[in-house]
């Protein structure tokens, strides 16, 4: 199975938690929380914590990866535990740090 990924083989993936709120971009630009594939919560996204918020951001962030509402679907809850729940205030993923990170997810490997 080939995967699919965005146009941008090299996208940069960045969150920031502010005075303002907080900030998930890729690329630059406002990621979506692709509701229309999976609502897990009303409340957008969050992380350094296990939850619906956290959760969102992991399958956000593996569906644009991927663009696989399956795959994303069936990897965002360990994903959210091994990576979205360790993030810090700031963070940055590039599209191979998800390549990697859904590698060890799929071979069921501890990160």
């Amino acid at each position: 199975m080939m995967l699919q990924h965005r146009e941008d083989p090299m996208a940069s993936y960045t969150g920031d938690r502010t005075i303002d709120g907080i900030s998930v971009l890729v690329d630059g630009k406002p990621l979506s929380p692709h509701y229309d594939q999976l609502r897990l919560t009303e409340h957008g996204f969050e992380w350094s914590y296990e939850g619906p918020e956290p959760a969102q951001l992991a399958f956000a962030l593996l569906y644009d990866h991927l663009h696989d509402a399956a795959a994303a679907k069936a990897l965002h809850e360990s994903f959210m535990r091994r990576v979205v729940a360790n993030f810090d205030n700031e963070w940055e993923l590039s599209s191979a740090d998800l390549d990697e990170a859904v590698a060890v997810l799929r071979s069921g490997q501890t990160a």
